[in-house]
């Protein structure tokens, strides 16, 4: 057995309590040792974030001898300094909400007797976040029968890694490394302390006047959670709309419910300015801020792997694939955000499932024939599938938009501000993309998703009937307006005629 050597300090492990010791134990512990290999592997994975576990423990579920390599904390961004943390999070932000937002459904609350304890927030995220990782564990992992070594590993061949002095040999292997926040080029940023994701989740004291920079879904579901909590928030955007990759209607949206919270929105900030002062407060402008969040940027993690030495091409974006998420070396293939601009949890799930079907079983599974939804988790929701919102136009498409204004279920909730918009081929019933803003649209989407994939149309959907009431009837709404633009004149006529012989 070969002892790990002292790791760096990592970043997410603050404070010291005893969630974060708990956290360690599970994705690093630090009296870890690794094993030592005892011939070729059929597979090698580098990195322990979502597409690295899911990659390993798929393997090994099929027979095949497989090693799992991480240098940093089992689970990655996604249990660490992502999704887990962000949603526990948000959920205290809306329960502040909801008891301010009370007097709307006639339940009174006294005035100005909404107060957020952050600290016991932030205690809470880390004690869930602890509760959920044993699940990402090395102590886990090993039991699935995976060699699992800590340390940093670099490809030392084409078909060998090493790690903490050791080298593995390989049959297939995967790149599965991730990407880290990379702050953007903004003046008087090097000058100043600034937080990103990966150090957002170790604050302990709420910023009493926080800028957020990146109105992406990070910064609009963090702008909305802190000022929710109490925080004076303000975000800076350099273009003239909030998640600007989203359907502009629905950024409307988010917009108001932002405003609603007290968040101060900046966009089209392309000469933003960071200035430190004496008293340690930051200057923006002509604003004063206890803190700063990045919320803007990613930069692949190819450091450090000599993927030269493995004939593994890459860029400023990551490894380079093909559409079976194999690099430029036949033995070694990518999954995840280290080679994906889809830099989701469940999208780094089922590539990794594409890894495995290809690598081991010499499959033919394309990225290219994966349905892959988002979501971002501001309140209201929104949440997409299929081609962009720039992508789609009235020449090539038809759209069929139901408000939730008209659904009896948000009415009744008082949740009325959003829709779903359905996409198809232009007088098609193909479903090429849709929208869907609603308290709950990351749910609501799925089915849609369901649909493309299994390439069920409108048609079918205005004949699957929904629970009444529930919000999710606003895509059955879709399909029944699509279902009304199949009554063309003709029809209608024919159909006029059968009637009246039907009543003679």
């Amino acid at each position: 057995m070969s002892n790990l050597s002292d790791p760096e300090p990592l970043g997410p492990l603050f404070p010291k309590d005893e969630y974060n010791r708990k956290l360690e134990a599970n994705v690093h512990p630090p009296d870890w040792e690794n094993p030592v290999p005892s011939g070729k592997y059929n597979l090698v994975v580098i990195g322990a974030g979502t597409a690295g576990l899911v990659c390993a423990a798929g393997a090994a579920g099929v027979g095949a001898k497989v090693a799992l390599i991480e240098r940093d904390l089992m689970g990655g961004d996604c249990l660490n300094v992502g999704c887990v943390p962000s949603k526990a999070i948000l959920a205290s932000a809306h329960a502040a909400a909801a008891v301010r937002d009370a007097g709307e459904l006639a339940i009174r609350v006294p005035e100005g007797e909404v107060k957020s304890d952050f600290p016991a927030v932030m205690e809470r995220m880390r004690k869930l976040r602890a509760g959920i990782s044993p699940h990402d564990s090395a102590e886990r992992f090993s039991d699935l029968g995976i060699d699992v070594y800590l340390g940093q590993g670099k490809f030392s061949g084409e078909n060998t890694i090493e790690v903490e002095g050791q080298t593995l040999h390989f049959k297939k292997a995967v790149i599965a490394t991730g990407a880290r926040a990379s702050a953007p080029p903004i003046s008087g940023l090097d000058k100043i302390e600034y937080l990103t994701n990966e150090t957002l989740f170790s604050l302990t004291e709420m910023p009493e006047r926080f800028a957020i920079v990146g109105a992406g879904p990070i910064g609009c579901e963090m702008s909305q959670a802190f000022a929710r909590l109490g925080s004076q928030v303000t975000l800076f955007e350099v273009t003239d709309q909030i998640m600007g990759k989203e359907d502009a209607d629905a950024a409307a949206v988010v917009q108001r419910s932002l405003e609603k919270d007290g968040v101060k929105i900046v966009l089209g900030e392309d000469d933003l300015e960071f200035s430190p002062n004496e008293d340690g407060t930051i200057r923006a402008g002509d604003e004063l801020f206890n803190r700063v969040l990045i919320a803007v940027g990613r930069a692949p993690n190819v450091e450090g792997l000599n993927l030269e030495g493995a004939g593994v091409d890459f860029g400023k974006k990551g490894v380079t694939v093909n559409d079976r998420l194999q690099t430029t070396n036949k033995d070694i293939f990518a999954a995840g955000d280290i080679c994906s601009h889809y830099q989701f949890t469940h999208a780094a799930d089922f590539m990794a499932r594409t890894v495995i079907r290809n690598a081991l079983f010499f499959g033919r599974s394309k990225l290219s024939d994966l349905t892959i939804p988002w979501c971002t988790y501001t309140d209201p929701e929104v949440a997409h599938v299929g081609i962009l919102a720039s992508e789609i136009n009235d020449e090539d498409h038809d759209t069929y938009r139901v408000d939730l204004k008209n659904v009896d279920r948000a009415i009744l909730e008082g949740s009325t501000d959003g829709f779903a918009k359905i996409h198809t081929e232009k007088g098609k019933d193909k479903i090429v993309a849709a929208t869907v803003v609603a308290k709950n649209g990351g749910d609501i989407i799925s089915q849609v998703s369901q649909a493309m994939q299994a390439g069920i149309g409108l048609g079918k959907i205005a004949n699957t009937i929904s629970p009444y009431p529930t919000q999710a009837e606003v895509i059955r709404k879709a399909g029944d307006q699509y279902s009304k633009t199949r009554l063309t004149p003709t029809v209608e006529k024919i159909f006029r005629k059968w009637l009246e012989f039907a009543r003679r």
